[in-house]
């Protein structure tokens, strides 16, 4: 595999996320649109859902490597407390 190939190492704790593998996937058009609606009904999107069906898959073959980081968050951030003023 050439460096160009390889994915890049997770950050360290406190770090800044890794980079998202980008894939090409190609699907019957009638697949895509019944994963588009179970996506919907879940409030995902369709790229979401499917991570989350390859996970699910992975998790239950016991193949899911360790090192795996955590689903991102879907919605907004979770807002910052303000600083108190210090004066």
């Amino acid at each position: 595999m050439s460096p160009a190939e390889q994915e890049p190492a997770p950050p360290a704790r406190g770090g800044r996320q890794a980079a998202r593998k980008q894939v090409l996937l190609r699907l019957d058009p009638q697949v895509y649109e019944a994963l588009a609606r179970w996506a919907g009904d879940e409030l995902r999107s369709a790229n979401a859902q499917i991570e989350f069906l390859l996970r699910r898959a992975l998790t239950e073959a016991g193949r899911l490597p360790g090192g795996a980081g955590p689903l991102p968050r879907r919605g907004r951030p979770p807002r910052r407390p303000a600083d108190p003023d210090p004066g």
